[in-house]
């Protein structure tokens, strides 16, 4: 998958522009872990959840690529359930794969 398949049309306003910006991240790589994650788990996730999801994409997108990879410890501020989630999702082809090799 290369571009955004789910319609925003049925999401409210946040979840609209979370989509958007999860597949316009600005590195390719980092579009297809947020673009995929978004398409499959946005409209389910709570308020809480899309805090998070949004503080976690309020960062740089080299250094999310990074802590993503499991190349940089994921500093404390990040350290939430979604980062997790975020990492551990994959296409339902790949099956899951953590940062740390689990």
């Amino acid at each position: 998958m290369t571009g955004v398949s789910l319609s925003s049309a049925g999401l409210d306003a946040r979840r609209r522009r979370i989509l958007f910006r999860c597949w316009h991240r600005g590195l390719r790589e980092m579009d297809l872990v947020f673009g995929q994650f978004a398409e499959r788990e946005l409209a389910t996730l709570t308020d809480a959840e899309l805090d998070q999801l949004e503080l976690i994409m309020s960062e740089e997108d080299n250094d999310l690529l990074r802590w993503v990879m499991g190349t940089w410890p994921v500093p404390e501020r990040l350290r939430v359930p979604m980062f997790e989630r975020l990492c551990d999702y994959r296409p339902a082809d790949q099956g899951p794969v953590s940062p740390s090799g689990k």
